[in-house]
């Protein structure tokens, strides 16, 4: 089965938007990163990015999108939200199910709630609903480390505030050798990101997203907090929560059937 994969570009005003397509089913599934593309874009990554999609591409196509690539300061979650679905009006998809991972989750709340008619089925894996104190916790440090010129200390931290204890014993040693690899020319880009979450919160519009929600957190969420996922169900009507025992935000690597479950929801 052909994976059809591109690495693709697309202007908007006086920039663009680097985003990775693969599949090429009729049913459209458009996926948001986290606040690790401020460092690091899609651009070119396709055939890494594909793998955990690939029993799903004869029903799917499946668009993941950076976001674009010049941030004015002050750039909003809102105003994230707003070009994305220019630019997917621009590509011609006019409704596909959206996975929004941590602050991807929150820009894919702003669509529901802003942009609704584009929205087929929503999946919030391990965001918030707003800026809570655990969020502005883990970002303000990062954005400290980044003041101090600490990339590695930077890597590190989000490395242990993402995965679990078994993972981390296995794995910890690694993360300062990786954090070499990882270094941006300028760090412009995250720190835009990363102030647009420290400013977000939707608590009282979230009644206003009429979508099909699933919700997928870790109970030991140590970047947006354990209690977000269950703020989340309050405030979105007739929404379905899925918490992983002993796995915290990077639940999208740990878990085997994160994936399984996400588009079990959607082709139900």
């Amino acid at each position: 089965m052909g994976r059809n994969i591109k690495n693709e570009c697309i202007k908007i005003d006086d920039t663009d938007m680097y985003y990775v397509s693969f599949g090429s089913g009729d049913k459209k599934m458009v996926v948001l990163p986290g606040l690790s593309d401020g460092l690091t874009t899609v651009k070119g990554k396709g055939r890494f990015l594909v793998s955990p999609y690939k029993k799903y591409l004869r029903d799917y196509t499946i668009y993941m999108f950076s976001r674009k690539n010049k941030m004015p300061e002050g750039y909003s979650i809102k105003d994230m939200a707003r070009d994305q679905v220019r630019v997917m009006r621009k590509l011609g998809i006019d409704k596909a199910h959206l996975l929004g991972v941590s602050q991807g989750g929150m820009i894919a709340q702003c669509i529901a709630i802003y942009h609704p008619e584009v929205v087929e089925k929503l999946i919030l894996a391990v965001t918030a609903p707003s800026a809570n104190d655990v969020a502005k916790n883990a970002v303000s440090g990062w954005l400290a480390m980044i003041e101090r010129g600490e990339h590695t200390k930077l890597m590190v931290d989000t490395a242990e505030k993402m995965y679990s204890e078994k993972y981390l014993k296995k794995n910890r040693k690694l993360f300062p050798l990786l954090a070499g690899f990882t270094k941006p020319s300028s760090y412009e880009r995250f720190v835009r990101n990363a102030n647009a979450i420290l400013q977000f919160d939707v608590i009282s519009e979230l009644s206003k997203i009429n979508a099909p929600t699933l919700i997928i957190a870790g109970e030991d969420d140590k970047t947006v907090g354990s209690d977000a996922a269950g703020e989340l169900k309050r405030g979105i009507t007739g929404s379905e929560m899925y918490v992983y025992s002993g796995l915290g935000h990077g639940v999208f690597e740990e878990a085997k059937d994160f994936y399984d479950r996400i588009f079990a929801f959607c082709d139900r």
